[in-house]
């Protein structure tokens, strides 16, 4: 077996998958099984690389310049590239007599010199420059405007071709490189005549460089225990979904009376349920069609592409609060959702089912730059649950964009107004009880603020990282409206009489974990907006070597993601209007609290593995993960 010809840890440049353009990329391991290079590129990427992919880094200063004189000896370069092509001896053909010849000879000899002046001019100004053929991956560095030419005072006097000159220039630029900045050597250059090059600026556009062709690897790291964990989790999450509901909707959910009676497999369907879910998903979908809101751009992808999205959550809130008052205006029954809710939830399932098959038979035709680059594991029921396509599209319909806060989301409020409907009509109350007003106003407090800051979700990683499979088809249809609602479907017929004091409290816990949450989530977004921001100037940060940097003052300086500490807070103030007699109300704060464990697990190796050393540095000023003083 060949011995590996790069080192661990050194630094060199790496072909970018699917195209001919190098860029500057760190040796992390080598697998002699496969004979691959693991590398690293400056933007966080990790790809797998052969060995004739990778160069030595023999790169210099960016817009380094230097001419080629040409020999006087040898005259200009020819032409046509053969030696009948010079002016002497297309005069001598010319000639017709030894006289003729030897005055014609006078004549050419002093317009030969003319000549060969002018043409000498020509080729002194004839450059190789050294320009950058593409940016790095980060895109945001810049050509220097210094150059350094070579006169002809320079030049030696010798007959040396030019192939000697090359070899000299690139020792120049091999010397350079090794005092060059990052900033430098992160450029792939070319060396071209400036006439060559300006052809190969005209034919590779803007558009042409931005977008290139990637292979993504194979998933190695899988998540929620692998390709067995997945097969149980197809299974066990709609088996909680279903036992949660059947235990909160009878008349004791106690825990000695698990488990409870299961309902016969005929009272489990219902096509009006299915029908109103379809119709549901099809109005949210129409609305979000509507060329209504601004249109901003994702975070790059892995082939350096940007997708666009359409901001108009807010506006289909309205427009569905709308449809909603007319229902109840023309006398819609909305307690049928309460009296049919355990079908709804069937049909929700079934729903999502139907939705992620769909979603793995088209992902298998999709390109290579289109996969997630967590659920391309090549097992199907992985990917299958993981999700192997990362941003599935119908022209200019992101479907789990769309899914992740509209059709769910905002199902939610509706399915918490039909149960506090159900509560006035269950109990006999002409008004609701003080726990549901709560537990709607707090609910709905976090729906509107997840949809009026809509653009904050294009950098978490359910967009960003995770493909759109079972998983989350699941859990934004099926989990958030009919889990998340479980507090107000369990007051319905397990009314609480809550004191004021205790009312307080939970609006002031509430409160709280709502400020938390919002300034931590407003301050790190318009951090990566704009780091430059004159309101952000008094923040701490650690620089990385992808040219961004990490919060440590602030609230990411209090803990590592105060987001999740303020979630938690919330979760708790709405699990308490719900007393204290049984414990099914506080499952939400349970699963949440594991949920977020888990998703800050996945946070920590994801920004290790993409910010190395820095992020390193980061735990070491922010000790505490999510609860202060708890590591």
């Amino acid at each position: 077996m060949p011995n590996k010809k790069f080192n661990i840890g050194e630094v060199v440049m790496g072909r970018w998958p699917g195209s001919s353009l190098y860029y500057e990329v760190k040796i992390l391991s080598y697998e002699e099984k496969d004979q691959l290079y693991i590398v690293k590129y400056k933007d966080g990427t990790e790809l797998e690389l052969k060995e004739n992919d990778i160069k030595v880094n023999l790169y210099g200063t960016v817009g380094e310049t230097v001419r080629f004189l040409w020999s006087p000896k040898r005259g200009p370069p020819k032409k046509g590239g053969s030696a009948s092509s010079s002016p002497r001896r297309r005069s001598r053909s010319r000639s017709r007599s030894p006289a003729r010849a030897q005055k014609r000879s006078t004549r050419r000899s002093s317009s030969h010199g003319r000549d060969s002046k002018r043409e000498l001019k020509k080729v002194d100004i004839l450059e190789v420059k050294l320009t950058p053929e593409i940016l790095s991956p980060l895109g945001n560095q810049k050509p220097s405007e210094n150059s350094i030419n070579k006169t002809n005072d320079d030049y030696d006097g010798t007959g040396e071709n030019n192939t000697h000159k090359i070899s000299e220039v690139r020792k120049t630029v091999s010397e350079k490189c090794k005092t060059g900045s990052d900033k430098d050597m992160a450029v792939h250059y070319s060396l071209r005549p400036r006439r060559e090059e300006t052809k190969l600026v005209r034919l590779k556009t803007e558009e042409e460089r931005k977008v290139v062709k990637v292979r993504m690897p194979q998933t190695k790291e899988l998540e929620f225990g692998g390709k067995i964990g997945a097969f149980f989790m197809l299974f066990l999450l709609p088996a909680t979904v279903l036992l949660l509901l059947i235990i909160c909707g009878s008349n004791d959910p106690s825990n000695l009376n698990f488990p409870p009676v299961l309902p016969s497999l005929d009272t489990l369907w219902n096509s009006t349920a299915l029908g109103i879910i379809v119709l549901w998903f099809l109005f949210q979908a129409l609305i979000y069609a509507v060329p209504i809101g601004k249109v901003v751009e994702g975070v790059p992808l892995a082939s350096r592409k940007r997708l666009k999205y359409r901001i108009n959550a807010f506006f289909a809130f309205l427009v569905s609060a709308v449809a909603v008052g007319a229902a109840l205006y023309y006398e819609v029954d909305l307690v049928y959702i309460h009296k049919h809710f355990l079908q709804f939830a069937v049909a929700a399932m079934t729903f999502s089912v139907l939705l992620s098959i769909y979603l793995y038979i088209r992902s298998r035709r999709a390109a290579e730059d289109e996969l997630a680059p967590g659920g391309n594991s090549g097992n199907f029921i992985y990917d299958f649950f993981i999700g192997h396509e990362l941003n599935p599209r119908i022209g200019n319909f992101d479907l789990k964009y769309f899914c992740e806060l509209r059709p769910g989301l905002i199902g939610w409020v509706v399915i918490n107004l039909a149960m506090l409907l159900a509560e006035m009509n269950v109990q006999g109350h002409e008004v609701p009880s003080l726990a549901m007003i709560l537990v709607n106003c707090f609910q709905f407090l976090y729906v509107v603020d997840a949809l009026w800051n809509e653009e904050a979700i294009l950098t978490t990683m359910d967009i960003v990282h995770d493909g759109f499979g079972f998983m989350l088809a699941f859990g934004d249809l099926v989990w958030v409206p009919f889990v998340y609602s479980l507090q107000a479907f369990y007051l319905v017929n397990h009314p609480n009489e809550l004191s004021w004091p205790l009312a307080s409290a939970a609006v002031v816990l509430n409160t709280l974990g709502y400020i938390i949450f919002r300034r931590a989530n407003s301050q790190k977004n318009a951090f990566r907006r704009n780091p430059l921001d004159p309101r952000l100037a008094n923040l701490k940060t650690i620089p990385t070597a992808t040219g961004k940097s990490l919060l440590v003052s602030g609230w990411w300086g209090f803990v590592r993601h105060p987001n999740y500490l303020g979630d938690l807070i919330m979760a708790l103030a709405w699990s308490l209007p719900c007393g204290f007699n049984h414990i099914l109300p506080y499952f939400y704060i349970i699963y949440f609290t594991f949920l977020l464990i888990h998703r800050e697990a996945r946070d920590e190796h994801q920004c290790r593995k993409k910010y190395g050393l820095a992020w390193d540095e980061y735990c070491q000023r922010v000790h505490y993960r999510i609860f202060p003083y708890i590591y």
